[in-house]
């Protein structure tokens, strides 16, 4: 692995400013590691220090995972991207849209008119929201009293759509529909799924719904950020066990784990001999999805979880099967046609296939999108690409 001790003197100072208490960086190719850093604490109350094998809680990064098993699924001819999902879930054979509410508060319910598909889900094009970033949904949960998505109860998932199927880019619930359709198709609970025919093949040891002893002592703190600009250390656990395995963002890893499920992606489905996807599939994923929908900003409706997000302001952004697709070249120099997505608590990542790079930046955070947060991971982005870049010149 090349020194790149220009990405070092970016991150160090980040860290040692308080603006992240600690944080893992990876960067490579389809062939090789490029970068592997780790720089602070775990936890900003501990001493224990940050590693390259410390164990994050991945969030919204499951979401990529799950729709790769899904899209496994669709090449054995198990699921169809287009047909109605409500054939396989009847849970979902007819959904209710929410208009709005009466004047005494009454939440207003209509029939869908047309069905959920399997690629609205992977697409969050399906009408589901999540209410960190729908203020009606926050409401309409908050009245209902359903509990929320982080109690992993099935009840969690019983909100009505905010748009109908197919019209509109809402961020939200869909791909834990995919993991209930993984289930469904598969005849496998989804962490038993995904251990045998992602993680395993691709070497993901440290990836999982479960954190053994082992892990949990590895695991880096949670932390919110506070008015004054500090951090504190909050609690951040999921049910164990849970009714539902989290397809949307249950999954704790590392980012020498994540990086191998990157490296795969820019590999055509394929990692160090192993195939779990086809690369027609692979480049169906890395292809908008969403016709003339476009991937608007969300704003926040819980600050305490989330700031106004827009990854790639400025530009049109478009979605493929559970990626970010940015149309234009980044500030930080990442190619038009790139792949990324985040985790709530400030887990990032990037796949670049025009310049066969990928990277991960992982720390423990919320609000998501934190300042502090997106400047460590816009400086390590565009350390990559200078190093890429004086590396090219070199050659």
């Amino acid at each position: 692995m090349p020194a790149m001790p220009e990405i070092d003197q970016a991150l160090r100072p980040i860290v040692e400013a308080g603006d992240v208490p600690g944080l893992v960086a990876i960067a490579a190719t389809g062939d090789s590691i490029l970068y592997e850093g780790a720089f602070g604490r775990r936890a900003a109350d501990g001493d224990a220090p940050m590693a390259a094998d410390s164990v994050f809680f991945l969030a919204s990064m499951t979401k990529a995972i799950t729709v790769a098993a899904g899209m496994q699924l669709v090449e054995q001819g198990r699921l169809s991207l287009d047909a109605p999902i409500g054939d396989l879930l009847p849970e979902l054979a007819a959904p209710q849209v929410l208009e709005g509410f009466d004047a005494a508060g009454t939440p207003l319910l209509r029939p869908a008119k047309r069905p959920i598909t399997l690629r609205q889900l992977m697409t969050h094009t399906s009408g589901h929201a999540y209410e960190f970033w729908n203020a009606d949904l926050a409401r309409y949960i908050a009245q209902t009293g359903t509990p929320g998505i982080f109690t992993c109860t099935n009840a969690a998932l019983r909100t009505p759509l905010v748009a109908e199927p197919g019209t509109a880019w809402n961020y939200g619930i869909g791909i834990d529909w995919v993991g209930k359709a993984v289930e469904a198709a598969s005849g496998q609970d989804l962490d038993t799924y995904l251990r045998e025919h992602l993680f395993a093949p691709l070497g993901m040891a440290d990836t999982g719904f479960r954190l053994s002893p082992g892990q949990k002592a590895r695991r880096a703190g949670v932390h919110a950020r506070l008015p004054d600009g500090g951090l504190a250390a909050i609690p951040l656990d999921l049910p164990d066990p849970p009714e539902f395995w989290m397809g949307g963002g249950g999954l704790f890893g590392t980012g020498r784990d994540y990086i191998r499920f990157l490296r795969m992606i820019l590999g055509g489905g394929s990692l160090d001999g192993n195939r779990v996807l086809r690369p027609e599939t692979v480049v169906a994923m890395a292809q908008s999805q969403i016709g003339d929908i476009v991937v608007e900003p969300m704003a926040t409706a819980a600050p305490e979880y989330s700031t106004d997000v827009d990854l790639c302001p400025g530009q049109t952004q478009k979605w493929g099967l559970s990626f970010l697709i940015n149309t234009e070249t980044t500030a930080e120099g990442r190619s038009p046609g790139s792949l990324s997505w985040a985790g709530l608590c400030n887990t990032h990542y990037w796949i670049d296939p025009a310049r066969d790079v990928c990277g991960v930046v992982m720390t423990q955070i919320l609000p998501f999108c934190d300042d502090g947060a997106m400047r460590a991971y816009r400086a390590f982005e565009r350390g990559v690409y200078r190093a890429l870049d004086d590396g090219r010149r070199a050659a």
